[in-house]
C-alpha cells in the first residue's frame, strides 16, 4: 500500500511540475535566423518579419527589444500576448554606406519562461556607384573636397611629412587655384593648378615640424584663393601632434622616463563678477628619474597660463604654473582649459581645467 502511494505522489508531483511549466508564458519563434542574401544598396532599407507564439498558459509582454547595432532598427507587438496568440518582430536593415556582409542581431526580452531569444539577420550589402557628392563630401565656393581639414597626425619635432587632398572643379570655366596666408613650415599647391570644367585633382601640402618649432597639437588656416580672387570663407585647415619618438626609446631609458604629476588637475573659481580677475597656481611635479622638461604651456580662450620659469625639473623636483581667468566681457558658466606638454612618454599632454560661474551686476 506504501508502495501505491508512493507512485501516486510521483505521478502526481510530475503532473503539478507540467501544469506549473505550461501555466508560464513561452516564446517560440517560427524561425530565430534569416538570410537576406544580395541586397543592392541604392534599393534602401530592407526588412523582415520573424512571427512568433505564445506557447504557454500566461499573458507575455516583450518589454525590451534590441538590436546590435544603429543599422538595424526592430519594431515588435508591445500589446500582452495572450496564451495560444502570437506577435511580430520585424527587423529593418539600413545598408546605406554599409558595403559588404553583414551579421547583426536583436536580442529579444519577455516575460516568458524563455526570457531572451536571439534573432540573426545576415546578407550581403553591393554597393551603389558612388556620386561626386559621395567621393567629395566638402562643397567650397566652386570645388568639392574630400575634407577641409588636412591632418598630418602624429610628427616628430624633426620630422616633414607629405599629404594629399583629393578635389574636383564644379565650375563650368577653368579654374586656377592658389593658396594665402601659408605659415613659413607649410608648402602647399593644387595639382594641377588649373583645373579644367569637372576636373579632378589634389592638394599637396608638406609640413617641416622643425620649421613649426612647437610642440603638441597645432593647427594652421591657410585660404584657397580661386582665380586669384580671396574669400576668407575657403578655409583649409592643417593640424600635426608634435612629440618626442618615444617608440625608439629603449626599455632602460623608459624604465628612468620622467613622470609628471600634478597636485591637482581642476580648478573651480566659485562665483565671481563679470569683470573680475582670479589666478590659480598649479604645483607640477617630477615623480621619475630622469629630468621632466615641460615643453608648452597654453591656455585656451578666456584664460591665460604662464610658462613656469623652471622648466627643467630634476627628479623629485616641483614647480608652478600659474594660471590667470579674465571674466570681462563673460557670463554665466564657463569651462576652459591648460594644455600642458612634457617629455613624460607615458602622458606626453596634461589637460588642466578650469570652471566656475560670472554674474553679471
Amino acid at each position: 500500500m506504501k508502495r501505491i502511494f508512493l507512485i501516486l505522489a510521483v505521478a502526481l508531483a510530475g503532473v503539478t511540475s507540467s501544469m506549473a511549466q505550461h501555466a508560464k508564458a513561452n516564446l517560440s519563434f517560427s524561425e530565430t535566423i534569416h538570410d537576406f542574401g544580395d541586397i543592392q544598396e541604392s534599393d534602401g532599407k530592407v526588412e523582415y518579419v520573424f512571427k512568433f507564439n505564445n506557447n504557454g498558459g500566461q499573458p507575455m509582454v516583450l518589454h525590451n527589444v534590441k538590436a546590435s547595432c544603429g543599422c538595424t532598427t526592430p519594431e515588435w507587438t508591445k500589446t500582452p500576448i495572450p496564451p495560444g496568440g502570437h506577435g511580430e518582430v520585424k527587423a529593418i536593415f539600413d545598408p546605406r554606406n554599409r558595403p559588404g556582409n553583414f551579421n547583426k542581431t536583436i536580442t529579444v526580452q519577455s516575460n516568458a519562461e524563455n526570457g531572451t531569444v536571439v534573432l540573426r539577420i545576415t546578407g550581403n550589402v553591393i554597393p551603389r556607384e558612388k556620386t561626386v557628392e559621395d567621393i567629395y563630401p566638402r562643397n567650397m565656393d566652386v570645388i568639392r573636397l574630400e575634407s577641409s581639414h588636412l591632418a598630418f597626425t602624429k610628427m616628430t619635432p624633426d620630422q616633414k611629412k607629405t599629404e594629399q587632398l583629393k578635389i574636383i572643379s564644379t565650375s563650368d570655366q577653368p579654374l586656377k587655384i592658389s593658396f594665402a596666408n601659408v605659415p613659413k613650415h607649410v608648402t602647399i599647391k593644387a595639382v594641377p593648378e588649373v583645373l579644367q570644367p569637372k576636373q579632378a585633382g589634389v592638394i599637396t601640402a608638406t609640413y617641416d615640424a622643425a620649421a613649426k618649432s612647437d610642440w603638441g597639437f597645432v593647427t594652421d588656416n591657410v585660404f584657397i584663393n580661386f582665380n586669384d580672387t580671396k574669400d576668407y570663407k575657403n578655409r583649409l585647415t592643417l593640424s600635426a601632434s608634435i612629440e618626442e619618438d618615444f617608440d625608439s626609446w629603449t626599455p632602460e631609458k623608459l624604465a628612468k622616463a620622467p613622470i609628471v604629476n600634478f597636485e591637482e588637475k581642476t580648478w573651480n573659481f566659485g562665483d565671481i563678477n563679470q569683470g573680475d580677475k582670479v589666478t590659480h597656481k598649479f604645483v607640477v611635479k617630477n615623480d621619475g628619474k630622469s629630468e621632466l622638461i615641460i615643453r608648452k604651456v597654453k591656455a585656451s580662450c578666456g584664460c591665460t597660463a604662464i610658462k613656469p620659469e623652471k622648466t627643467v625639473l630634476a627628479p623629485g623636483e616641483e614647480t608652478t604654473i600659474m594660471a590667470e581667468f579674465n571674466s570681462t566681457g563673460k557670463s554665466g558658466r564657463q569651462n576652459k582649459s591648460v594644455t600642458v606638454v612634457t617629455n613624460d612618454p607615458k602622458t606626453t599632454t596634461t589637460l588642466l581645467r578650469i570652471s566656475g560661474n560670472v554674474a553679471i551686476q
